[in-house]
């Protein structure tokens, strides 16, 4: 491994750090000035492993040496250090590419770790490039998603009206694009309207076009969303919402494909295909009265039925590298990577905004991160704060997660508050199931008669009857 270089004109710094590195068993070289070690990189010498620099000194600064080994070693990581933690410095050292800003005073313990994990990172970022290709349209490799895959390309040569169903933000677009795309229609237009987010005055409108002259501030002809995707596709976004005298309106253009705009005499012939979907269940609001019997049966010709990312658990890693990388690249900064401990505690939460949630985490992550590699601490607080999936078919993998939360926020004694809870819910579930006999309890967990009615008292469990009554 090539040393850490510490740049600080302050004795006493670099005095901390090269006896904590040394303790540690990583090589170091000391600098005290920006200068000298910018000279030493001029003159050709190895670039560092890992660099720490002050930001202010006599001379060149930090920020301007950060600049240098940013110009001539992209992949070395830098940690900014300085006792003017002000808002300023700390945006020109991340816009520079700084690793990481720890302001003064630190902890010693808390320097070695960061520079721990910077060392980690400039040997992943050492390693062989990532291999830079044509982004997937959809990922996914649960067997879920290939049902979906395969969905897309039986229907490639087919105009036929398609319904998909999924949670709210599990990609339904992004499927209907998908069938746009492989489609015959591809080189015509793909239309998006979500039938729920406009006012039910404006809806028929937006579908179907207006006249000049039909209602209030109608100024000029304008074409709807069926004529601006004719020859193409239309998507129909949250169909479930839709207001009942406009599935009469939709039902009919379904039917024998014409329409007339709001305020017109003339039909006009739609040769469109319609790809709706929903979050709802529109077989239980057609059994409430909420959406017609007969447009259901012309929507649901084919059905695709998108899975919500709970349900996908495996494809968790996959697209939250993929979102990273997306994120680094609208941003122009390095791709973060999460660890593996932050990475499966991730694939344990219960995420109720599927993908999309996913995706602006990973996003969060880019902006907010501190360092290249992602570790439990470093996500949003709330992700911290809330339990991963406790239905998990690896109850072995949940209890991990839960484990790295609880380490994560720092609650003192785990083993004991875990230790509690595995009791508590062992010898409940026990009673329950010998109807609150006790000694029948101890017998089916291997205990003793003393030990459960001992643990029964410690821990508050209600239920449970006496040695007496048994």
């Amino acid at each position: 491994m090539k040393p850490v270089w510490i740049v600080d004109d302050d004795r006493s710094i670099r005095w901390v750090l090269e006896k904590a590195l040394s303790r540690e068993g990583i090589p170091y070289k000391s600098f005290a000035s920006a200068t000298e070690a910018i000279s030493q990189l001029q003159l050709g010498v190895e670039p560092p492993q890992v660099l720490m620099s002050d930001i202010r000194m006599p001379g060149q600064s930090g920020l301007e040496l950060l600049q240098e080994v940013k110009t001539r070693f992209p992949s070395v990581p830098v940690i900014i250090i300085t006792a003017y933690s002000d808002l300023e410095s700390a945006v020109a050292a991340f816009q520079g590419g700084a690793f990481e800003y720890l302001p003064k005073p630190f902890d010693v313990e808390q320097a070695i770790e960061l520079i721990r994990r910077a060392i980690d990172e400039s040997m992943h970022q050492s390693g062989a490039p990532e291999e830079v290709g044509l982004v997937p349209e959809i990922l996914g490799q649960a067997p879920a998603m290939q049902e979906v895959f395969r969905a897309i390309g039986r229907l490639a040569l087919s105009h036929a009206t398609v319904l998909i169903t999924g949670e709210s933000g599990s990609g339904k677009e992004l499927v209907a694009q998908a069938l746009h795309r492989h489609s015959p229609r591809a080189d015509k237009a793909f239309i998006a309207i979500n039938t729920a987010a406009i006012p039910k005055d404006l809806l028929e409108s937006e579908l179907f076009g207006h006249e000049r002259g039909s209602f209030t501030g109608a100024q000029t002809q304008r074409r709807g969303r069926f004529e601006q995707a004719e020859s193409g596709t239309l998507f129909l976004d949250e169909i479930g919402d839709m207001p009942s005298e406009l599935q009469t309106r939709l039902l009919r253009v379904l039917s024998d494909g014409h329409f007339y705009r709001v305020g017109g005499h003339s039909p006009i012939k739609a040769n469109v295909r319609v790809i709706a979907a929903t979050h709802q269940n529109l077989e239980t609001r057609v059994k409430e009265g909420l959406f017609r019997e007969d447009l259901f049966h012309r929507l649901n010709v084919i059905r695709i039925r998108l899975p919500s990312l709970r349900e996908r658990r495996e494809d968790i890693p996959l697209l939250t590298r993929h979102f990273l990388q997306k994120s680094a690249r609208e941003l122009s900064v390095e791709t973060k990577r999460l660890s593996e401990a932050a990475l499966k505690y991730l694939s344990g939460l219960d995420f109720q905004g599927n993908v999309r949630q996913l995706e602006n985490i990973c996003h969060w992550l880019t902006v907010m991160a501190p360092g290249q590699l992602v570790e439990i601490g470093d996500l949003p607080g709330e992700l911290r704060d809330s339990s991963p999936v406790a239905m998990s078919s690896d109850w072995e993998s949940a209890l991990e997660g839960e484990v790295d939360r609880l380490l994560a926020r720092g609650v003192p004694d785990v083993h004991g508050v875990l230790s509690q809870i595995f009791e508590r819910i062992v010898i409940s579930r026990a009673l329950t199931h010998t109807g609150g006999r006790r000694i029948e309890a101890a017998q089916a967990l291997g205990i003793g008669r003393n030990t459960i009615t001992r643990k029964i008292a410690d821990l508050g469990i209600e239920g449970g009857k006496d040695t007496a009554a048994e």
